[in-house]
């Protein structure tokens, strides 16, 4: 199960790597000869992509390792970690724009006059905006499917280019046919661009943190758990429920109440049964400790 869900998580991400390698080469190409500073931003921002899919490969590689004596839980936290690595970097690429974007506008007005981008800059906007979007939809499907916080993280990282290239096509474009006046919209666009990013690495960041800091299921979930609990035949007063998320998997501590008449056998069938109902919903890799009290 582990092993099928690393090489799934692996086709996406080679897929994306070399995609990301010939569309940064492309645009930050088309972004010198066609002068466009949005085109050069928005290969900068593609450049963050090839970095943050070797690291997704690696921490995916090792979370897919099985438990071991220092690490009963798995390694799930590592997928973690690189959710979160990834928003760092989207949120580090956000401000490089913003810097770059905001000095060219200043410059423009100052002694460094900006030109009119030309068309091949406009061109890998478009095409950027097409494979980016089809690398989001991909990536998202397979990261749903397998349960990969990290996966859908760079799927976001995708959406973001999308973004950012739109923002730069319609910041070009007005460069380009609206005349030498509107030239301005190139290093604005990239500013937009920033602002998108700012926004996917925030979320991003913020639903890392929550996860390494233990902060519980949501309520819905433990709602959920707590009424298929109480559904398992024996099973009495389900409470005291902790959960957390580890990588892609959760960990359930239980306190259960069952009859003080049944003996030691029955009540560990009835444990038994409740732990497969709660795998059965949740994965095979699901933690699971329930506590028994006598009723």
């Amino acid at each position: 199960m582990i092993k099928n869900r690393f090489a799934r998580a692996s086709r996406v991400i080679w897929t994306g790597f070399f995609a990301n390698s010939l569309l940064t080469l492309f645009k930050l190409v088309a972004g010198i000869l066609g002068r466009s500073s949005a085109m050069v931003a928005d290969g900068i921002h593609s450049i963050s992509d090839i970095l943050t899919d070797l690291v997704l490969f690696g921490s995916l590689k090792v979370a897919a390792r099985p438990r071991d004596g220092n690490h009963k839980y798995g390694h799930g936290k590592v997928e973690t970690l690189a959710a979160a690595f990834v928003g760092g970097v989207l949120l580090m690429v956000g401000v490089g724009i913003l810097y770059a974007g905001a000095k060219k506008i200043l410059g423009h007005f100052g002694d460094s006059p900006l030109h009119r981008p030309g068309m091949i800059a406009f061109y890998a906007a478009i095409f950027s905006i097409a494979i980016k979007e089809l690398l989001f939809h991909y990536s998202l499907r397979t990261g749903n499917r397998i349960n990969s916080n990290a996966l859908i993280a760079n799927a976001w990282h995708h959406r973001s280019d999308v973004y950012s290239s739109l923002a730069t096509l319609l910041g070009i474009g007005g460069a380009i046919f609206l005349g030498n006046k509107w030239v301005i919209l190139d290093p604005l666009a990239a500013i937009v661009v920033s602002i998108f990013i700012f926004k996917v690495s925030f979320g991003i960041i913020r639903e890392a943190l929550m996860e390494l800091i233990e902060t519980s299921l949501p309520v819905k979930k433990e709602k959920e758990i707590l009424q298929i609990a109480g559904n398992v035949d024996g099973v009495h007063n389900p409470h005291d429920l902790k959960t957390r998320k580890i990588g892609s998997n959760i960990a359930i501590d239980l306190h259960i109440q069952v009859k003080q008449d049944l003996n030691i056998k029955d009540a560990h069938d009835i444990t038994v049964r409740l732990e497969k109902r709660l795998r059965d919903k949740y994965g095979k890799e699901t933690h699971i400790s329930v506590h028994t009290e006598p009723l």
